[in-house]
């Protein structure tokens, strides 16, 4: 089966800095496929390749066959890639549903439409009491919430998630992996960044791993949580022990 979206060979350099080194990574329709690694390793750098904010160096992106490598970000969402952001900044002083309609214009017409679709999003992330008051008012975990909405906006075929867990609890991330969960059964296929292993390892189909801005490995969650190169380069000895 074609994957719907295939890297092949993505490299990314700044000065003699290689940051993203020859990547080879296929991800299929529908698939969780998470992405990990030491703080450094190119996992945003590899988002801003697929989204259209970093042209890369050298290799290719292919996106449903078709090649995407030199698209800008607008061009790439239009297609159905969105995304969310580590740093979660949404329009303080619009209202949640405001800050979801901004995105829902890519595909409707009319405000009346727009508003529509936009109450829908929120009301799937879960955000519905708070539709109509600003944004500013939200927790942590809510602001998440209005970064996936914001994405979910874009009606993407491919979501990719930096660090949506980051900065919750226990309790707060694992809603947020139902919510993740929910979505793929909407049909949509996700990247997801993510530090917090007992959640990634649930959640993902597969998981790879970035050192030093190379794929060292890319398997099933057991596989890699006991691969020694994934050990010794980011989960070290604690978690080996605490899995077996």
């Amino acid at each position: 089966m074609t994957p719907l979206l295939n890297l092949k060979g993505l490299t990314k350099r700044f000065g003699g800095l290689v940051a993203v080194n020859d990547v080879n990574l296929t991800l299929g329709k529908e698939e969780i496929l998470g992405l990990i690694g030491p703080n450094g390793a190119g996992k945003t750098t590899l988002f801003n390749m697929i989204s259209g904010t970093y042209l890369p160096t050298s290799g290719q992106i292919l996106f449903e066959d078709k090649d995407i490598t030199d698209l800008p970000p607008h061009k790439i969402a239009s297609l159905g890639i969105s995304r969310t952001f580590q740093l979660v900044k949404p329009f303080a002083k619009l209202t949640v549903v405001d800050n979801v309609m901004i995105g829902t214009f890519l595909r409707t017409r009319g405000n009346k439409q727009a508003r529509e679709k936009a109450r829908e999003v929120v009301k799937f992330v879960g955000l519905e009491q708070y539709a109509d008051r600003p944004a500013h008012n939200l927790t942590t975990s809510g602001r998440k919430r209005l970064e996936l909405a914001r994405a979910l906006a874009l009606e993407p075929k491919i979501l990719l998630l930096d660090e949506v867990m980051a900065g919750l609890t226990p309790t707060e991330s694992l809603a947020i992996v139902e919510l993740i969960r929910a979505i793929r059964e909407a049909g949509i296929t996700i990247l997801v960044i993510e530090h917090v292993m007992k959640a990634i390892m649930s959640l993902s189909d597969r998981v790879a791993v970035l050192h030093h801005g190379e794929l060292i490995a890319i398997d099933l969650p057991a596989e890699v949580t006991s691969d020694e190169r994934v050990i010794e380069a980011y989960l070290g000895e604690e978690f080996e022990i605490a899995a077996n």
